[in-house]
């Protein structure tokens, strides 16, 4: 059976985390009663990821494992993941389990009259450094883009798979898919969703690493921005 619902997760030396991972998408997938899939995209890790998901494939057949011959980041691997993913229905969460999987049926749900619905992270559990530093980038954002969105920083996210097709492919894109469907006219919701501390392994961002990357981004986005096309048709 062809699934509904694909989830895409990137995953870069997340190998302590993958075992729950599945586990908790088993439990909150069930409770939908659709069919679907898995696509962990292994992002060229170098620790025990690959071991354990050759393992975890074995137990769980909805599991899919696409694996990089090196690390391309974040967005190649969503990117990569959109293209294998069967389901009508694709949501993306992070493989830290910062993102709780039980809030995946409710976005689900929302989907109804919508094309995208956006996890907003609630109680963040973050040092009071990255808190404030997301707030202050999410304020340029909006200044920049225009989008009004909330939190593009969740990953925690349900799209139509429509909605996906002919993204612009560059490094950085992953945190502008809610602004580039508001400007598609996209019909989109935002959802409070649950945050949880990270368990095991280390962060792959801190402020220090992600600053310049995305003062890159917004000045790729705002030339994006400039140059769009826009057209309405009368007949």
């Amino acid at each position: 059976m062809e699934p509904r619902i694909s989830l895409v997760v990137p995953a870069y030396n997340e190998g302590p985390n993958l075992p729950d991972l599945v586990q908790e998408v088993e439990g909150a997938m069930s409770s939908l009663g659709e069919p679907w899939e898995l696509l962990v995209v292994d992002d060229g890790s170098t620790d025990e990821s690959a071991v354990l998901l050759e393992d975890l494939r074995s137990r769980q057949p909805a599991l899919r494992v696409i694996r990089f011959a090196r690390n391309a980041g974040q967005s190649a691997a969503f990117l990569a993941g959109f293209e294998s993913a069967r389901g009508e229905i694709v949501v993306t969460l992070d493989a830290d389990l910062q993102n709780n999987p039980a809030d995946i049926p409710e976005l689900v749900r929302r989907l109804e009259g919508h094309d995208a619905v956006l996890g907003v992270r609630r109680r963040r559990r973050d040092t009071a450094l990255r808190r404030v530093s997301s707030r202050l980038a999410n304020a340029i954002r909006r200044g920049v883009t225009g989008d009004g969105l909330a939190d593009v920083g969740c990953s925690l996210k349900a799209f139509r798979r429509e909605t996906l097709r002919d993204l612009p492919r560059f490094t950085g894109i992953h945190r502008f898919f809610g602004t580039l469907l508001v400007w598609k006219g996209c019909r989109i919701a935002e959802v409070p969703v649950d945050h949880r501390p990270r368990r095991a392994g280390e962060a792959k961002y801190n402020v220090r690493n992600r600053a310049f990357r995305t003062l890159l981004d917004l000045l790729a986005m705002r030339w994006l921005r400039s140059r769009w096309v826009r057209y309405e048709i009368e007949e």
